[in-house]
């Protein structure tokens, strides 16, 4: 990729700067955004060209060419190294969304001992300079600097750090040494004066400053007041604001411009409610010893008491026509009743496929009537996007390639030894990948036709890798609004690469990890370096699992897990039912008891009430939406805490990064023990969040306030009080 020519402003800046610009010719080679068709992907051929099954050679799987290697960019006269969030020299672009504060950090040196500095710069779409922000040394004798930047809108973005030499600090660091000895003293004040002279005659610096800039310089020349008097001018408030604004920038270094892509906020901050359609309205007929399936209509009566609990998105299980080849009966057993409906995974029957909805459910009318409802309700729909097929799926008679043909003829069920799923067949992208990824696109743009805006996707890591990049991309240039949620409960290495080649939102371990450490290790890392690509999306509880932690801990520990998913992470979701506290298992197994993939399961919402976690999840959201630093990812803090099952972590949002324009920082602490109270300190570094060292305490679920220095005791019962969630404000 040849260098992108500079805008005639940035390069008269560094004219009227006298900078040395040190700017790399190239940049490296990216693959294309999420939001960006990948320049050199081939369109996949339809079902009619596609090869077939008996070729010699499988087509090749729809993906973008491999970039070439670019030269390497000669390293700057002041270093810029280590940039990050930069992921295989820019192979994959770092995420943002819109309004987020993400980090920016490199390590950045010169030689000798004159002082360094470092910018961080936005890089619109359009290829201008957007913002940029001065970097903080954040890791004093390691040279490691870091700054937030905060896009605007959707659409392909880049960043790049500048590294530059500063010779005001430099002889700020000089003058105050040598000044205070008597060493050089005219010197010294001579060559600041023309510092500040320099300074001021830029065509970029506001009169006011110019103004402030040339009046330190006179009192420099001033021989009628003393040595301390003429560096005491120099060194004011005024001045150093002045040029903090606007700094004396020389031997100006570019690192390479990295890649960002950036998205709506809903693919990083978000509330999701997963239900099964059938369930809700669905009722037992004693005349004919059946059950009656609900609907996607009746489903839509539950939307209201969705909503008021201050979901934004609820998640549809599969709702295509189920195949009865095989099908399960309850709890995943081989022997099925009359009226068994099957699981909604056996995708495909008589009645069709991926692209149709299951009779018993309704009609596209109905759907559409539901996407609606939700609308109005503000809130948008999800549907699971389940790639495999019941042995009556129309695909199954249409592309048998598109299937693993075992030896003996038999098209190979899906297994997962032990586990066996004779229901299900899954599709081998070995075979017609290009004919599989024409039928998956054209699948997903029925239901993007029909107002679905996101997909969580069941299993990814069993799909090839460069099907999703392209398919993902293919999609994001049409419909760049839609997200998609990788369901990977998988190795890290494909989790983290599923994020980087373009899924939005991920599953993650969040429902395994229970002890101190173990949470507070996990927050660290989900929020840290890894935020650049894997978005996480935390839940208590699935359809698939129930986790002993809240098979033993009944409602105490429902609410332990759903204030750390809320809280921890900026999208979190939760199973239907859970409101309700459904934790008995399955025996031997993580799962439910009764499990909603095999049988209708009505609920009777009502014993909520006295359960309080619906008023919970309710508070949760509402906490949420009023506090923008528990919508960002990038900006947790663990905080030291005396008591081993207590855990303290905080959120901040800086005012100038903060759509209310004031800060913003949320403390949360949670006894993670269900069955006793908890007492000790936390340990708040105020300082470390911009904070006074007094601050008002406010309770944001029980409406209590304190004043809190930097070590706060707290005492939880889990009966009455699991977790503090407190704003902490300046008084």
């Amino acid at each position: 990729m040849t260098a992108r020519v500079e805008p005639t402003s940035r390069k008269a800046k560094r004219a009227a700067e006298s900078v040395e610009p040190s700017r790399p010719t190239t940049a490296p080679t990216t693959a294309a955004p999420a939001d960006t068709a990948p320049a050199a992907a081939p369109a996949p051929t339809t079902a009619a060209t596609a090869p077939s099954s008996s070729a010699a050679t499988p087509a090749p799987t729809p993906a973008p060419t491999e970039p070439a290697a670019s030269a390497h960019a000669p390293i700057g006269r002041i270093p810029v190294v280590d940039v990050s969030p930069v992921a295989e020299a820019g192979r994959f672009p770092a995420k943002a969304v819109v309004g987020e504060a993400f980090p920016v950090r490199a390590t950045v040196f010169r030689e000798g001992h004159d002082a360094v500095a470092a910018t961080a710069v936005l890089v619109a779409p359009d290829g201008t300079d957007h913002s940029s922000a001065p970097m903080v040394d954040i890791a004093p004798g390691l040279d490691r600097y870091e700054a937030r930047l905060v896009p605007d809108r959707v659409g392909s973005w880049s960043f790049r750090v500048e590294g530059w030499s500063d010779p005001w600090a430099t002889w700020v660091h000089d003058a105050t040494i040598k000044i205070a000895a008597g060493i050089d003293v005219e010197l010294m004040l001579a060559e600041g004066a023309l510092l500040l002279a320099r300074a001021a005659a830029r065509d970029t610096v506001p009169d006011e400053d110019a103004s402030t800039l040339r009046y330190a310089e006179r009192r420099l020349h001033d021989v009628h007041l003393s040595p301390d008097e003429r560096l005491d001018a120099a060194l004011a408030d005024r001045v150093r604001s002045a040029l903090a604004r606007n700094p004396l920038r020389d031997l100006v270094s570019a690192s390479p411009e990295y890649p960002l892509v950036v998205e709506r906020t809903l693919a990083l901050a978000g509330s999701w409610y997963e239900l099964f359609p059938r369930s809700h309205g669905a009722r037992y007929d004693e005349y004919t010893g059946r059950w009656v399936s609900g609907t996607l209509r009746t489903a839509a009566d539950e939307l209201p008491r969705i909503a008021g609990m201050g979901f934004d998105v609820v998640y549809l299980t599969p709702i295509h026509p189920i195949g009865s080849s095989n099908r399960k009966g309850r709890n995943n057993s081989l022997l099925t009743e009359p009226g068994d409906p099957g699981s909604p995974y056996a995708i495909g029957s008589a009645d069709g496929g991926h692209d149709a909805i299951e009779p018993t459910l309704g009609t596209f009318d109905d759907f559409d009537a539901f996407v609606a409802r939700a609308r109005e309700l503000r809130m948008e729909v999800a549907l699971d996007v389940a790639l495999q097929c019941s042995p009556d799926h129309p695909w199954v008679a249409e592309h048998p390639e598109w299937f693993t043909t075992r030896a003996d003829g038999t098209i190979a069920y899906a297994e997962n030894p032990p586990k066996k799923y004779q229901d299900i067949y899954p599709l081998n992208f070995d075979n017609d990948p290009a004919g599989i990824a024409a039928e998956i696109r054209r699948v997903l743009q029925v239901w993007i036709d029909h107002g679905v805006t996101l997909f969580r996707v069941d299993n990814p890591h069993t799909k090839p890798l460069d099907f999703w990049q392209w398919l993902l991309a293919d999609v994001a240039k049409d419909h760049p609004e839609v997200i998609f949620l990788s369901e990977a409960f998988t190795r890290p290495a494909m989790m983290a690469t599923l994020a980087k080649v373009g899924f939005h939102q991920s599953y993650t371990y969040f429902t395994w990890r229970n002890t101190k450490d173990e949470i507070e290790e996990y927050l660290e890392e989900v929020s840290g370096e890894s935020g650049a690509w894997m978005r996480p999306s935390f839940w208590p509880t699935t359809h698939d699992i129930l986790p002993p932690y809240l098979q033993a801990s009944g409602g105490r520990g429902f609410a332990v897990r759903a204030v750390l998913a809320a809280t921890g992470s900026p999208t979190w979701g939760i199973y239907s039912g859970y409101e309700l506290v459904e934790n008995v298992p399955r025996p031997g197994v993580e799962e439910q008891i009764d499990n909603e993939k095999y049988e209708f399961k009505p609920r009777d919402w009502s014993q909520a009430e006295h359960l309080g976690i619906a008023l919970l999840l309710g508070n949760l959201n509402a906490i949420r939406r009023g506090h923008p630093a528990l919508r960002q990812l990038r900006n947790l803090r663990v905080h030291p805490t005396s008591d081993d099952a207590t855990v303290a972590f905080s959120k901040h949002l800086s005012a100038e990064h903060s759509p209310t324009g004031r800060a913003d920082t949320v403390l949360v602490v949670v006894n993670l023990d269900p069955w006793n109270t908890r007492a000790g300190t936390v340990e708040i570094d105020l300082a470390g969040l911009g904070l006074p060292e007094q601050v008002t305490a406010r309770d944001l679920l029980t409406h209590e306030e304190w004043t809190w220095g930097s070590t706060a005791f707290v005492r939880l019962d889990p009966a009455e009080r699991p977790a503090h969630v407190i704003a902490l404000e300046a008084p």
